[in-house]
Protein backbone atom coordinates (compact mmCIF):
# COMPACT_ATOMS: atom_id res chain seq x y z
CA UNK A 1 0.00 0.00 0.00
CA UNK A 2 1.07 3.87 -0.91
CA UNK A 3 1.23 6.70 1.60
CA UNK A 4 -1.33 9.05 0.98
CA UNK A 5 -0.16 12.69 1.53
CA UNK A 6 -2.30 15.78 2.05
CA UNK A 7 -0.92 19.66 1.86
CA UNK A 8 -2.82 21.74 3.08
CA UNK A 9 -3.27 25.30 4.86
CA UNK A 10 -5.16 25.54 8.17
CA UNK A 11 -8.25 26.89 7.24
CA UNK A 12 -7.80 30.52 8.87
CA UNK A 13 -9.73 33.40 7.76
CA UNK A 14 -7.78 35.51 5.75
CA UNK A 15 -5.04 32.73 4.73
CA UNK A 16 -7.54 30.22 2.70
CA UNK A 17 -9.61 30.43 -0.58
CA UNK A 18 -8.54 34.24 -1.05
CA UNK A 19 -10.62 34.09 -4.21
CA UNK A 20 -13.62 33.21 -2.33
CA UNK A 21 -13.81 36.76 -1.36
CA UNK A 22 -16.30 38.28 -2.54
CA UNK A 23 -18.61 37.04 -2.54
CA UNK A 24 -18.05 35.14 0.60
CA UNK A 25 -16.26 37.16 4.00
CA UNK A 26 -13.12 35.63 5.02
CA UNK A 27 -14.58 33.97 7.55
CA UNK A 28 -16.67 32.16 5.15
CA UNK A 29 -14.26 31.54 2.94
CA UNK A 30 -12.40 29.73 5.37
CA UNK A 31 -15.51 27.64 6.90
CA UNK A 32 -15.92 26.26 3.10
CA UNK A 33 -12.13 25.85 3.19
CA UNK A 34 -12.44 23.67 6.30
CA UNK A 35 -15.15 21.71 5.26
CA UNK A 36 -13.15 21.05 1.88
CA UNK A 37 -9.96 19.82 4.43
CA UNK A 38 -12.56 17.74 6.16
CA UNK A 39 -13.87 16.05 3.58
CA UNK A 40 -11.13 15.10 2.02
CA UNK A 41 -8.74 13.93 5.18
CA UNK A 42 -12.12 11.76 5.40
CA UNK A 43 -11.61 10.44 2.14
CA UNK A 44 -8.27 9.66 3.11
CA UNK A 45 -8.82 8.24 6.20
CA UNK A 46 -11.24 5.44 4.32
CA UNK A 47 -8.82 4.73 1.72
CA UNK A 48 -6.51 1.48 2.33
CA UNK A 49 -3.11 3.34 2.84
CA UNK A 50 0.66 2.22 4.58
CA UNK A 51 0.75 5.44 6.19
CA UNK A 52 -1.41 8.76 6.04
CA UNK A 53 0.53 12.23 6.32
CA UNK A 54 -1.01 15.83 6.29
CA UNK A 55 1.90 18.51 5.52
CA UNK A 56 0.20 21.28 6.86
CA UNK A 57 1.08 25.45 6.82
CA UNK A 58 -0.45 26.22 10.39
CA UNK A 59 -1.75 24.26 13.47
CA UNK A 60 -4.08 20.69 13.71
CA UNK A 61 -7.81 21.46 13.94
CA UNK A 62 -10.53 19.56 15.51
CA UNK A 63 -11.16 18.88 11.69
CA UNK A 64 -8.26 16.31 11.89
CA UNK A 65 -8.93 12.51 12.05
CA UNK A 66 -7.27 9.95 13.68
CA UNK A 67 -4.69 8.26 12.16
CA UNK A 68 -2.42 10.70 10.51
CA UNK A 69 0.76 11.95 10.96
CA UNK A 70 1.32 15.84 10.76
CA UNK A 71 4.14 17.47 9.79
CA UNK A 72 4.98 20.98 9.06
CA UNK A 73 5.14 22.61 5.62
CA UNK A 74 9.04 23.76 4.62
CA UNK A 75 9.30 27.05 3.32
CA UNK A 76 9.68 28.69 0.17
CA UNK A 77 7.21 27.95 -3.18
CA UNK A 78 4.82 25.18 -3.40
CA UNK A 79 7.21 23.41 -6.13
CA UNK A 80 9.33 23.49 -3.22
CA UNK A 81 6.61 22.21 -0.55
CA UNK A 82 5.19 19.04 -2.42
CA UNK A 83 9.49 18.02 -3.26
CA UNK A 84 9.80 18.28 0.45
CA UNK A 85 6.57 16.37 0.78
CA UNK A 86 7.52 13.51 -1.55
CA UNK A 87 11.21 13.76 0.14
CA UNK A 88 9.86 12.76 3.72
CA UNK A 89 7.85 9.76 2.37
CA UNK A 90 9.64 6.48 2.16
CA UNK A 91 7.85 4.39 -0.81
CA UNK A 92 4.92 4.31 -3.34
CA UNK A 93 3.15 7.75 -2.59
CA UNK A 94 0.34 9.44 -3.86
CA UNK A 95 -0.35 13.33 -2.94
CA UNK A 96 -3.17 15.63 -2.96
CA UNK A 97 -4.41 18.95 -1.98
CA UNK A 98 -7.46 20.34 0.17
CA UNK A 99 -8.86 21.80 -3.24
CA UNK A 100 -11.10 18.90 -4.04
CA UNK A 101 -13.70 17.86 -1.23
CA UNK A 102 -15.10 15.52 -3.72
CA UNK A 103 -12.51 13.04 -4.39
CA UNK A 104 -13.39 9.46 -3.25
CA UNK A 105 -11.49 6.64 -1.41
CA UNK A 106 -12.06 4.36 -5.25
CA UNK A 107 -9.95 7.62 -6.42
CA UNK A 108 -7.76 7.30 -4.07
CA UNK A 109 -6.73 3.65 -3.82
CA UNK A 110 -4.12 3.56 -6.56
CA UNK A 111 -2.66 0.23 -7.63
CA UNK A 112 1.20 1.01 -8.78
CA UNK A 113 1.62 -2.60 -10.33
CA UNK A 114 3.06 -1.82 -14.38
CA UNK A 115 3.11 2.12 -13.78
CA UNK A 116 5.91 4.75 -11.86
CA UNK A 117 3.72 7.64 -11.70
CA UNK A 118 -0.40 8.50 -11.58
CA UNK A 119 -1.30 12.23 -12.27
CA UNK A 120 -4.56 13.34 -11.91
CA UNK A 121 -5.17 16.06 -13.88
CA UNK A 122 -7.33 20.06 -12.73
CA UNK A 123 -9.84 21.54 -15.21
CA UNK A 124 -7.80 24.97 -14.78
CA UNK A 125 -4.54 23.44 -16.43
CA UNK A 126 -3.00 22.02 -13.02
CA UNK A 127 -2.99 18.91 -11.49
CA UNK A 128 -5.16 17.80 -7.95
CA UNK A 129 -2.78 14.64 -7.42
CA UNK A 130 0.49 13.35 -8.27
CA UNK A 131 1.58 9.90 -7.29
CA UNK A 132 5.16 8.30 -7.71
CA UNK A 133 6.71 5.24 -6.75
CA UNK A 134 9.61 6.31 -6.25
CA UNK A 135 9.44 9.29 -4.43
CA UNK A 136 12.29 11.83 -5.58
CA UNK A 137 11.57 15.38 -5.18
CA UNK A 138 13.29 16.44 -8.63
CA UNK A 139 10.52 15.50 -10.29
CA UNK A 140 8.35 18.72 -8.75
CA UNK A 141 11.21 20.83 -7.78
CA UNK A 142 11.09 23.61 -10.53
CA UNK A 143 7.75 23.07 -12.14
CA UNK A 144 5.78 26.44 -12.39
CA UNK A 145 2.73 26.31 -9.86
CA UNK A 146 -0.40 27.89 -10.15
CA UNK A 147 -0.47 28.60 -13.74
CA UNK A 148 -2.62 27.30 -17.00
CA UNK A 149 0.38 25.06 -18.13
CA UNK A 150 1.25 23.91 -14.42
CA UNK A 151 -0.65 20.05 -15.08
CA UNK A 152 0.99 20.20 -18.76
CA UNK A 153 4.33 20.78 -17.38
CA UNK A 154 4.47 18.59 -14.55
CA UNK A 155 2.99 15.35 -16.85
CA UNK A 156 5.95 16.41 -19.17
CA UNK A 157 8.80 16.20 -16.23
CA UNK A 158 7.40 12.73 -15.64
CA UNK A 159 7.41 11.77 -19.33
CA UNK A 160 10.83 13.14 -19.49
CA UNK A 161 12.04 11.37 -16.44
CA UNK A 162 11.21 7.62 -18.34
CA UNK A 163 8.40 7.04 -15.93
CA UNK A 164 5.14 5.44 -16.99
CA UNK A 165 2.13 7.36 -16.33
CA UNK A 166 -1.52 6.73 -15.66
CA UNK A 167 -4.17 9.31 -15.30
CA UNK A 168 -7.11 9.83 -13.14
CA UNK A 169 -9.88 11.84 -13.65
CA UNK A 170 -10.37 15.28 -14.53
CA UNK A 171 -11.10 17.44 -11.24
CA UNK A 172 -12.58 20.95 -10.23
CA UNK A 173 -10.55 22.71 -7.78
CA UNK A 174 -12.09 25.20 -5.58
CA UNK A 175 -10.85 28.23 -6.15
CA UNK A 176 -13.77 30.36 -7.05
CA UNK A 177 -17.77 30.95 -6.14
CA UNK A 178 -18.23 28.99 -9.47
CA UNK A 179 -16.10 26.45 -8.62
CA UNK A 180 -17.85 25.76 -5.32
CA UNK A 181 -21.28 25.64 -6.70
CA UNK A 182 -20.32 23.03 -9.25
CA UNK A 183 -17.57 21.22 -6.82
CA UNK A 184 -21.30 20.82 -4.34
CA UNK A 185 -23.36 19.71 -6.97
CA UNK A 186 -21.14 17.11 -7.67
CA UNK A 187 -20.40 15.93 -4.16
CA UNK A 188 -24.00 16.59 -2.71
CA UNK A 189 -23.67 14.68 0.37
CA UNK A 190 -20.31 15.96 1.87
CA UNK A 191 -19.44 17.88 4.43
CA UNK A 192 -18.54 21.18 1.40
CA UNK A 193 -21.59 21.01 -0.16
CA UNK A 194 -23.51 21.16 3.07
CA UNK A 195 -21.46 24.05 4.34
CA UNK A 196 -21.85 25.74 1.16
CA UNK A 197 -25.71 25.63 1.36
CA UNK A 198 -25.85 27.14 4.96
CA UNK A 199 -24.06 30.05 3.67
CA UNK A 200 -25.65 30.80 0.55
CA UNK A 201 -29.19 30.20 2.42
CA UNK A 202 -27.98 32.68 5.24
CA UNK A 203 -26.83 35.14 2.49
CA UNK A 204 -29.73 34.47 0.31
CA UNK A 205 -27.21 33.78 -2.85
Amino acid sequence: MSTLVVIAKEPRPGRVKTRLTPPFTPRQAAALAEAALADTLAAVAATPAARRLLVLDGTPGPWLPAGFDVVPQCAGGLDRRLADAFAGCDGPALLIGMDTPQVTPELLAVDFAGCDAWFGPAEDGGFWALGLAAPDPRLVRGVPMSTHVTGAVQRARLRAAGLRVRELPRLRDVDTADDAAAVAREAPHGRFAARLARLTAGSGR
